[in-house]
């Protein structure tokens, strides 16, 4: 049955600008208000932001082959409460998505999912290091990014083959940044902490050295590459200035590091264990000002959930991750970087750099696809995993209070969120 809605009194923030409008929505498709049937829907949007739907280039969705930590349903669940409308479903499954049989079944899965959800693939075969995937057969099943998660291609050789057997296919190689051979058994970030915590550290020269080669490698490629998850000032400056060079990269930070630092780890939180990990207090300042420069392109949730059993132990056994899509966009906003840089680095760059349209297709006009975030800014709540749809229970916010808060999900014209709750 189709569900006509009418939006009103909301502040209407998207890539063409900010502007206070009413705004309906048929057949999944945005209309001009007066265009709304009668028997349309009421949305009240007043005080709120009504944006462009969130899309996450980095979610970890347990299924298949860890459903313990997280299903397609849950994960469907705690996206649109945290106003993803798009998520893009990491390969680091079981088994691994290397082949497009496994892509179809995954898209299979996620018909479970409330929010649409985009597959990644492999680099290599069974994320190993070894072989390259088939990049060609899962571009042909419609493969936009491949990544290998974890620590990522190690050998410089192995990556420019993979960026130059991608380029023609116009696949995008994600990569994390990170020097296996420097951060060897490493638990947080080296410095001061570390040292007063008694735990080995990985330096921030680790993430930036493989930066640096990692766009050399793009400069003599000519392919697309994006950094995943960066979380050091220099890498954001290397980025930056390769991006002002006018080279084919782009990358993102997650969240967390938006907002904590390795002096949040003196507790031994090990929800606070994260991949990177936390960084130093400058480099916390230094992320927040490259999403606002646009260094950065993107804020990603790296949603990792994990069981308690797996977070209850000594720090250094302890598995690295925390949960982020319920909480992602209040974590940006409580750091008050302003609203239109953190829904552009978490609404239409992301949908552009994914492919979905450039930002000003999926802008709020008449025509467009209806997929829409409604966000009260101003309105506060206390992080509680008891009361999250994940089933993760990780979250390095626990307990804390952070402010901005999803009202509405619209997904392809379908109310899925309203009043901050899953609608049935």
């Amino acid at each position: 049955m189709t569900q006509a809605l009418v939006i009103r009194g909301g502040t209407i923030i998207d890539a063409i600008g900010s502007r206070t409008q009413d705004i309906a929505v048929v057949d999944g498709v945005l209309l001009a208000h007066e265009d709304a049937p009668s028997s349309a829907q009421e949305v009240d949007a007043s005080g709120c932001v009504v944006s462009t739907g969130l899309v996450d280039l980095h979610t970890h969705l347990g299924e298949p082959g860890d459903e313990a930590a997280e299903t397609m349903t849950s994960g469907g669940r705690a996206a649109v409460l945290g106003g993803f409308t798009t998520v893009l479903a990491m390969p680091d499954t079981l088994p691994a998505v290397d082949t497009a049989a496994v892509v179809e079944h995954v898209r299979k899965l996620a018909e479970a999912a409330l929010c649409h959800v985009e597959v990644a693939g492999c680099v290599t075969v069974g994320r190993t290091g070894g072989h390259l995937a088939p990049l060609g057969e899962l571009a042909a099943v419609g493969v936009r990014y491949v990544s290998d998660c974890d620590a990522g291609i190690q050998s410089p050789l192995l990556l420019r083959r993979a960026l130059e057997y991608a380029r023609p296919f116009g696949i995008t190689i994600a990569q994390p940044a990170n020097s296996l051979e420097l951060s060897t058994d490493a638990q947080m970030h080296e410095g001061e902490w570390s040292s007063r915590l008694g735990l080995p550290g990985t330096p921030a020269e680790a993430e930036e050295i493989m930066v640096m080669r990692d766009v050399a490698l793009a400069r003599l490629t000519g392919a697309k590459l994006h950094f995943q998850t960066l979380s050091t000032a220099g890498s954001f400056a290397i980025v930056g200035a390769a991006r002002r060079s006018g080279l084919p990269v782009s990358a993102e930070i997650a969240s967390h590091h938006l907002a904590l630092c390795d002096a949040d780890l003196a507790g031994y939180d090990t929800n606070k264990k994260v991949v990177p990990p936390l960084r130093d207090m400058s480099d916390k300042v230094a992320g927040q000002a490259a999403v606002a420069d646009q260094s950065i392109d993107c804020i990603v949730s790296d949603h990792t959930p994990q069981s308690t059993d797996r977070k209850e132990r000594p720090f250094d056994h302890a598995e690295p991750g925390s949960v982020g899509l319920e909480t992602a966009l209040a974590v940006a906003l409580t750091q008050n970087i302003e609203i239109k840089h953190v829904l552009r680095a978490m609404s239409w760059r992301p949908a552009e750099l994914l492919g979905l349209g450039s930002p000003t297709e999926r802008a709020i006009t008449p025509g467009a696809r209806a997929d829409l975030t409604i966000i009260d800014p101003q309105e506060s709540f206390t992080v509680s995993t008891t009361s999250l749809a994940t089933t993760g229970t990780n979250s390095a916010f626990q307990g804390q209070e952070l402010r901005g808060r999803v009202r509405a999900t619209i997904v392809d014209g379908r109310l899925v969120v309203d009043g901050g709750q899953v609608q049935a």
